[in-house]
This record gives structure tokens, sequence and C-alpha cells, in this order.
């Protein structure tokens, strides 16, 4: 059940929408499949926050997207990325993948592991809208492994020009920022201020000050507020997107 107190309202991870078939188990921070109308869903500019299991030597054929920037953070295992302007490539945990589909790209993601090993992929994908539509397709990635490990509050996806000089890849969006904190039980990170934030906790449990405990999968949307402290309650990894203005 969705808890609202004051500006921040805490999402429960039962309470996502969730879509499967016979390799695929996808919970949806906002619905995603079939729907045709992001934007009436989003929070902020958070539009797409899907939280995917991909079984083992499977995963998504060829497929088009355009006017759309696309991260992808894996949580275990790897994807392989193909696409139509010659990127290709593996990503795995701490590599940040920014794809900005602008006038039209074709792109595959596939467990990077086979049938015969059986590992599954845990990944997150999520999308905010350019700042502008038609632009030429483009593609970045960063390793930011070393970074979290200092277990701040880190900038691994930007747009936002006080993040020039720290972000690791850039997002062509001038009000939205992705940000990772990787810590360990007791650690604690801070919360920025924005219009919107969306923080989410991919991995482990964290106490999210004033709204008692979040577990792996739930999140806490902010509007016209942050300051927060985010406190592990055993290892933990929060992913947060601080965003200054809307998609509606």
């Amino acid at each position: 059940m969705k808890l609202h107190v004051n500006n921040v309202t805490v999402i429960p991870s039962a309470d996502r929408a969730h879509w499967w078939n016979e390799w695929l188990d996808s919970k949806q921070s906002f619905p995603a499949t079939g729907n045709f109308d992001l934007a009436g869903n989003a929070h902020g500019l958070l539009l797409v926050h899907n939280e995917d299991v991909v079984d083992s030597g499977a995963g998504f054929d060829t497929h088009q997207h355009r006017d759309m920037e696309i991260v992808t953070w894996v949580l275990e295992g790897s994807v392989v990325h193909q696409d139509s302007v010659g990127n290709s490539g593996v990503i795995y945990p701490d590599l940040v993948q920014r794809m900005s589909a602008g006038s039209g790209i074709m792109h595959s993601e596939k467990n990077g592991s086979g049938w015969r090993d059986r590992k599954p992929l845990h990944v997150i994908q999520m999308w905010v809208p350019p700042d502008e539509n038609g632009v030429a397709p483009s593609y970045q990635e960063s390793d930011v492994g070393t970074r979290l490990a200092a277990n701040g509050l880190t900038t691994v996806a930007s747009g936002m020009a006080k993040h020039r000089e720290d972000t690791s890849v850039t997002i062509g969006n001038r009000n939205a920022a992705m940000h990772v904190a990787r810590l360990g039980a007791g650690q604690s990170v801070t919360i920025p201020e924005a219009p919107y934030l969306h923080v989410f906790v991919a991995k482990g449990a964290a106490e999210f000050e004033g709204h008692g405990n979040l577990a792996q999968g739930d999140a806490a949307r902010i509007t016209a507020g942050g300051g927060y402290r985010v406190t592990a309650k055993d290892d933990a990894e929060i992913v947060v997107w601080e965003m200054h203005a809307s998609a509606r």
C-alpha cells in the first residue's frame, strides 16, 4: 500500500506494475508494457523505471526507439548490446550505459549468459525524455566502480550543468541526473534538494529518514523537497533520480 506523508510517497515493491512471460520478469515503477502515455504516469521526468530479471540465453530482439534518453544499470549478470549505429559491447555491474535514441535507433539487448550457464540477468532500465527531439543517435558508457567504492552519493549520469565536471556519462536532458550510492550497514547519504526525486532501493534495505524502512524494490517519490538521510540497514545500493522539471 502506498504511504503518502507530506511531500513523500513511499511505493512498496509489491505495488509496482508487474509483467512477465516465459523468459522475463519485469517489475515496473511506472506502467511501461503496453503504455502509450508514459508522461501521464511519470514522476518528474522519469518515464520508465523497470527492474527486469532475464533468463539466460534470452533477451530483447532488435527493436526501435526514438527521442528517448535510456540509461541501463546492471545489478547482476551482463547485457550484450548491439545497435544500428555500430555500437556493441557487454554491460556489467559498475558500467553505466546511456543510449540517446534521437531520430531513431535499432538495438538488441540479451542476457550475456548462454543457456548452458543458466545465470539470470538482473537489470534496471530507466527512460527520461530529451531536451530536443530528432537529434542524431548517440551512445556512451563508463565504469564507475572506483567512484562508487567511496560510499557516497555518486553522480553516474547527468545532463545538468552543475554536474558537468563530476558525471560519468552525459544525458540529453539538462534537468535530470542519476546518482548511485553503494553503502555498507550503518552508512548514510543525504538526498539532494529538487522539485522531483525518485529514491529506489536496488539492493539490500535502508532506513529513509522520517518514513521508516525501505526493502529491496521499494521506492520513495519526493516533490519539492530533499535533504533526507538514507541509512543502509545492511549492504545496500540506492539509485536516486534528481529532476528539476516535469514531463507532464
